[in-house]
């Protein structure tokens, strides 16, 4: 059979955008993020917390994690638990690599880092 008998597949006329897609998730995330830790007692370990998880990012991470569970036909709202997990033992690995016996570093995503506020103690 020829090259010129093969049947010639349509592309993919569906468009995606990534860059939307990719905001939307983030929007997502960043929502339950948010829920995920409210202030709660001890009040300065909360804000603590909330102080490193919230501060922004690409959160390629859980990203990866929702569009994956999507793909396998699962649903955002089936992957948000994990998808968050994912984030918050992601930023706890960048408040530990922050803290003074490790690189000491006085800024994290353009402000000062948990420890540099919060004191080593409670970062």
């Amino acid at each position: 059979m020829a090259i010129a008998d093969k049947e010639v597949a349509e592309p993919n006329t569906m468009s995606f955008d990534l860059t939307a897609y990719l905001r939307q998730q983030k929007e997502a995330i960043e929502a339950a993020l948010d829920c995920s830790l409210p202030l709660a007692a001890p009040t300065r370990i909360y804000e603590s917390m909330r102080y490193s998880l919230l501060a922004g990012g690409k959160r390629l991470r859980p990203i990866l994690c929702i569009a994956t569970c999507e793909l396998l036909g699962g649903t955002q709202a089936m992957a948000m638990p994990t998808a968050c997990a994912l984030e918050m033992v992601h930023t706890m690995s960048l408040v530990h690599d922050d803290l003074p016996a490790m690189d000491n570093d006085d800024y994290r995503r353009g402000q000062l880092t948990n420890h540099k506020v919060y004191g080593d103690d409670i970062a």
